[in-house]
């Protein structure tokens, strides 16, 4: 995929570069500067990600890897995440390209590897080992955000990701006495480790009112007439349908259990016991979170990192923020821009903070106007994952605004 795509950039006179800490993980950096652009501005930052999460065929409605076009939609895995902003993206540039008309400022498009692995052989590994890729770079645009909710009222909002939770991917282990099935067993791994992870999922975390969660809060209270009711906030959400539940995750810290691994024979008590947790923290109290899990777990429970990145957020203004005001009300008018901030996320983690002290705005915007009644947030990693072609048009032609006018 990182060959094809600077195939296609590489028409439009973009210089390319790649990156690959392992074999079969390639990340594509390509400068795009056509004479003409403004090389006194600072770079924007273009992203995504060219991997996708594994899908089962016989769950699908279309072979999933075939990009089938149906019902005007277009269908497949990446539809949504996240191949429909690259597609925007390149469209832009190579049509802006063919009209002979050059972006704002430079242009830096980067292809990271790995995002579903949490960017470990991607953004994750790139910042640290190659800041150099960063330089001249002080904001970037990519997922999660930019699509569009409706209100009670039929006018539309596009929901940006302005900050984003940060994870801690941990590994508890339980050690205990071995012995046989059919005699009791006070010290018996698999039931400590399962009475810790017990005490964790049971844990009401609280509210941490984190700005941008509130803003968004208050615009949805207004905008849909509803008291927003912080004990019940997914009911309240209701309003929004699917993305009720990111939004209603993004109020506090969240903890979820995925992986058990103990034993290998049904009579026989094993020695040792794990579980694996995907804990996501909102910005700035990812320390206090930690803390609280391993006092949770009790005594006698080791912890081991799997991931740990770093949470992400930016101030709501500047010349990028203009662009994407402006640029969905071009094709959208009347409609509005509600910042969010974002239960999971996105390669920002890798370098919205490097090591050398830099800092990067970074924002998620991937324009798409939807049908009310289109279920977006339930084809994330879902089965039948599929886009509308005239939503992917409408974000190439917003993409095309923003690099105009950013």
């Amino acid at each position: 995929m990182a060959g094809l795509v600077a195939d296609l950039l590489t028409e439009i006179e973009a210089t390319c570069r790649t990156y690959e800490p392992e074999p079969g993980r390639t990340t594509l950096v390509a400068d795009w500067a056509p004479e003409g652009t403004d090389m006194s501005r600072p770079v924007l930052m273009l992203h995504g990600h060219s991997d996708v999460v594994p899908a089962d065929a016989s769950d699908w409605t279309v072979p999933p890897f075939s990009g089938e076009i149906r019902d005007d939609c277009l269908w497949g895995r990446g539809a949504i995440d996240m191949k429909g902003f690259l597609a925007m993206v390149l469209s832009a540039m190579r049509a802006r390209h063919r009209r002979g008309e050059v972006p704002s400022r430079p242009v830096r498009f980067i292809l990271f590897a790995d995002e579903e692995a949490s960017g470990t052989l991607g953004s994750s590994w790139l910042g640290p080992h190659h800041p150099e890729v960063f330089d001249g770079v002080t904001e970037a645009i990519s997922e999660i955000g930019g699509f569009s909710v409706t209100t009670p009222q039929g006018r539309r909002g596009y929901v940006v990701q302005a900050a984003e939770k940060g994870l801690w991917w941990f590994r508890m282990t339980a050690t205990g006495l071995a012995g046989h099935g059919s005699m009791r067993n006070p010290d018996n791994a698999v039931a400590r480790i399962c009475a810790a992870v017990d005490r964790i999922v049971a844990h009401r975390w609280p509210d941490l009112h984190h700005p941008v969660q509130e803003a968004f809060l208050d615009s949805y209270s207004r905008l849909w007439g509803v008291d927003v009711d912080h004990d019940d906030l997914e009911g309240s959400l209701a309003g929004l349908g699917p993305l009720s539940r990111m939004v209603g995750a993004a109020s506090s810290q969240m903890v979820t259990p995925t992986v058990l691994s103990a034993g290998y024979k049904v009579n026989v008590i094993p020695t040792a016991a794990s579980a694996e947790l995907d804990a996501r923290f909102v910005p700035g109290h990812d320390e206090e979170m930690i803390a609280q899990i391993k006092d949770l777990a009790g005594p006698g429970i080791t912890f081991e990192t799997i991931a740990y990145r770093p949470s992400v957020e930016a101030p709501f203004d500047g010349p990028v923020v203009d662009a994407i005001r402006s640029a969905i009300d071009a094709e959208d008018p009347g409609a509005m821009v509600l910042p969010f901030l974002n239960s999971a996320g996105t390669d920002a983690k890798g370098f919205a903070r490097l090591p050398d002290g830099r800092t990067i705005r970074c924002y998620g915007c991937t324009p798409l106007k939807l049908p009310e009644d289109f279920d977006f947030i339930s084809l994330y990693h879902g089965v039948d994952e599929r886009v509308p072609l005239d939503s992917l048009a409408f974000g190439a032609r917003v993409v095309d605004h923003i690099l105009e006018e950013a």
